[in-house]
């Protein structure tokens, strides 16, 4: 299966897979599970890469995704997984609207975007550029990603 790896995260995503890409990011919200680095970092190269590239749509195919990371996590670290409550109303899913959040962060670098501009990305896309405004977060791969999304 092809693995949707973003440009903007190219710095990390070499053959070690050294950062939680945005996929496995948008997987593990899905099944309410929050990863920390450090498990990250203990797991092989392919456990990583399968995280990445194992489905998880359908709701069966979430339960057996966040079996197979409780698992991993088990073995790895030895200890059990961070449950992490799941969005029912997750903003990135928001169609009607071009959510606030993402808004203020576009007026701090003198941009905007329209609604149909927001509803033309992508779901995974719509989730990264919102975890990437997020407070708290570096921010530094934000412009990069407005480029690669081509709303610049």
């Amino acid at each position: 299966m092809a693995v949707t790896y973003f440009k903007f995260e190219e710095d990390f995503i070499e053959e070690s897979v050294r950062c939680i890409p945005m996929i496995v990011r948008f997987k593990l919200d899905a099944c309410g599970i929050k990863l920390k680095l450090m498990e990250w970092s203990k797991m092989t190269v392919t456990e990583r890469n399968n995280l990445a590239e194992y489905s998880c749509q359908t709701k069966n195919e979430v339960e057996v995704y966040g079996r197979y990371v409780q698992q991993i996590v088990r073995i790895r670290v030895g200890q059990e997984v961070t449950d992490l409550e799941i969005d029912k109303n997750p903003l990135w899913a928001t169609q009607t609207e071009v959510p606030w959040l993402f808004l203020e962060k576009l007026k701090e670098s003198g941009l905007s975007v329209s609604l149909s501009q927001w509803q033309g990305l992508s779901a995974l896309q719509r989730f990264a550029l919102l975890k990437l405004c997020a407070p708290g977060h570096e921010n530094k791969n934000f412009p990069r990603a407005l480029e690669e999304f081509n709303l610049t």
